[in-house]
C-alpha cells in the first residue's frame, strides 16, 4: 500500500491555466498524491489576473506568490515545504521561467528538507541515511575526489583518540572487501612486507580503511562501493554491514568516512564536509556542491594554495559557504607530507597522488623538514604503467622509496623497490590551518563537533 505524498507544485505563468489546473488534477486523481499547495514561481506576461486570489481560484487550491513576480521565489519555496509538511516537490514550470541553474538551485533547496524534487523527466532524491549506530559518530565527506577526505579521517582519528574518545572508522571505497573487513591497526604492525602479503592475497591493501589503520594506529573497518549518484547516492554498497559491526566493536565513537563525492548512506549525529580548493568553482557554487555543504557542521577547505587555488579564489569559497551555512565552522587547509619513517639523510624517491604542479612545495617540505635529499618524484599512484615508468627512471638513485597508501603504493610501488632492495617508507598527509599553522583553531573545531556528536547522541 502506497503512503499519501503531500504534495508542493512550482507553476508557472507561461502555460495557460486551464492547462496547469488539469496537471494538477491529474496530480491529485492518483490516490497516493495530495496536491497541498503550488508556488507560482514566474512569467506573468500572459495572464489576465495576476492576484494571488484570482490565480488560487482559477486553479481552485492555495497559490502562494514571492514578492517579486518577475523571479523565483526560493525563500518560498523553502518555507512552505514546512508549513504544510511536504513529502514531495513537484516541478510543473518550464522555460523560460526555468533553466538548468534555476533548478538545481530549487533541487538544493528541497534536497536540504529531506525529501524529493521531481518533475516530468527527472526525480532527485536525498541521500539514503539508514540509522543503525549505537554510538555516537560523525560524518566526513566531499565535494569530490583527491582532496583529503582519509587525511582528514586520519588526522581526526588520531586527535579524538589522543583525547580519549576511542574512535573508529567505518570506510567505503571502489577498491572495498565484499564482505567488511575489520584491520586492527590498534594491534597489529602495519610493515611493508606484511600489505604486500595481503596484496598477494587478493586484497586491495590500499583501501581506504588500510591507510586508516596505518596512519592511525586505531581499528578500522573497510567496505566496498559502486557508483557515485549526482547527490551522492551510490548504487551498491555494504557500508550498512560495516556500521552494524562497528555497534560491536570496541570503541566509543564512529567516524563514516566518504568516497569520492559519494556520501555514506549511514545517519550520524553531525558532518564534516571537505572542499577542495582545487576544483572547478562552479562545482562548489552550482550543481549538488550546495546540498553537500549544507549538510555540514564543520567545513573544511583542503588545497588552499597557489598553484591550486588562489588566495581570492579560497576566500571567494569561505564567502559561498558562510552565506548558505552561516552555522557551520570554516577551517582553510593546505597537505604537507610525513614519512612515518626516519629518512633523514637518505635519498628519497617520493610517490604521491597530489598534482605535478605542487611538487616543488612538497620536495622543500620534505627536505627541509625531515632531512632527506629528494631524488625524484611520481605523481602517478593511480597510473600504474607511468608509475612503473618514473619508478625505473629514478630507482638507481633512491635509498629509500616513501609513497602515499593510495591506489598502486603495494601492488606496484612497494612491489618494485622492495624487489630493487630501497626500505619503503610509507608517508601521511597532514592538514594544517593556513590561517594557524599549530592547527590550534582546527583541533579546537574537531574536538568541538565530537562533541557535540555526543550531546546530540545523548538527547
Amino acid at each position: 500500500m502506497k503512503t499519501l505524498r503531500r504534495m508542493l507544485c512550482l507553476v508557472d505563468g507561461e502555460h495557460y491555466f486551464p492547462v496547469t489546473k488539469s496537471a494538477l488534477d491529474m496530480l491529485d486523481s492518483l490516490e497516493h498524491n495530495e496536491v497541498v499547495a503550488a508556488v507560482f514561481i514566474g512569467g506573468t506576461e500572459k495572464l489576465r489576473d495576476a492576484s494571488e486570489d484570482g490565480i488560487s481560484k482559477q486553479l481552485e487550491r492555495p497559490v502562494h506568490f514571492g514578492p517579486d513576480h518577475h523571479n523565483i521565489p526560493y525563500e518560498l519555496i523553502d518555507e512552505l515545504i514546512v508549513r504544510y509538511n511536504v513529502d514531495v516537490v513537484m516541478d510543473l514550470s518550464d522555460e523560460p521561467v526555468v533553466d538548468y541553474s534555476k533548478r538545481f538551485k530549487i533541487a538544493n533547496i528541497v534536497l536540504s528538507q529531506g525529501i524529493p524534487y521531481e518533475g516530468p523527466d527527472f526525480n532527485f532524491e536525498p541521500v539514503t541515511e539508514h540509522e543503525v549506530l549505537k554510538k555516537p559518530s560523525l560524518k566526513i565527506l566531499g565535494t569530490g575526489k583527491r582532496i583529503g577526505k582519509t587525511a582528514v579521517s586520519a588526522y581526526a582519528a588520531r586527535l579524538i583518540h589522543k583525547n580519549e574518545y576511542n574512535p573508529c572508522i567505518v570506510a567505503m571505497g571502489r577498491g572495498g572487501p565484499e564482505v567488511p573487513e575489520i584491520v586492527h591497526g590498534d594491534k597489529i604492525e602495519i610493515t611493508p612486507e606484511y600489505l604486500m602479503e595481503q596484496s598477494d592475497k587478493g586484497v586491495h591493501a590500499a583501501s581506504d580503511h588500510w591507510e586508516d589503520a596505518l596512519m592511525s594506529r586505531i581499528l578500522t573497518i573497510g567496505c566496498r562501493r559502486c557508483g557515485g549518484g549526482m547527490v551522492g547516492e551510490v548504487f551498491i554498497t555494504n557500508m550498512k554491514r560495516g556500521a552494524e559491526l562497528a555497534n560491536d566493536v570496541d570503541s566509543n565513537f564512529v567516524i563514516m568516512e566518504g568516497s569520492g563525492a559519494a556520501i555514506p548512506p549511514i545517519k550520524t549525529d553531525k558532518q564534516v564536509v571537505l572542499v577542495g580548493a582545487n576544483q572547478p568553482i562552479v562545482n562548489i557554487e552550482n550543481y549538488f556542491g550546495p546540498y553537500r555543504i549544507k549538510l555540514a557542521d564543520l567545513v573544511v577547505i583542503t588545497m588552499c594554495e597557489e598553484p591550486m587555488a588562489s588566495t581570492e579564489k579560497v576566500e571567494t569559497i569561505k564567502n559561498f559557504i558562510q552565506e548558505i551555512n552561516p552555522e557551520a565552522t570554516v577551517i582553510a587547509t593546505v597537505f604537507r607530507p610525513k614519512p612515518l619513517g626516519d629518512v633523514k639523510g637518505k635519498n628519497v624517491l617520493f610517490a604521491t597522488t597530489a598534482p605535478d604542479s605542487i611538487k616543488s612545495v612538497l620536495i622543500e617540505h620534505l627536505e627541509d623538514f625531515y632531512g632527506c635529499k629528494v631524488v625524484g618524484t611520481t605523481p602517478y599512484l593511480s597510473n600504474r604503467p607511468l608509475l612503473q615508468k618514473d619508478i625505473e627512471k629514478y630507482i638507481d638513485e633512491a635509498d629509500v622509496m616513501l609513497t602515499e597508501l593510495k591506489a598502486a603504493a603495494v601492488d606496484v610501488a612497494t612491489k618494485d623497490a622492495l624487489k630493487a632492495g630501497l626500505e619503503v617508507i610509507y608517508c601521511d598527509n597532514i592538514p594544517i590551518d593556513i590561517e594557524d599553522g599549530n592547527n590550534k583553531n582546527f583541533d579546537k573545531a574537531i574536538i568541538e563537533v565530537v562533541d557535540n556528536a555526543i550531546k546530540s547522541f545523548e538527547n
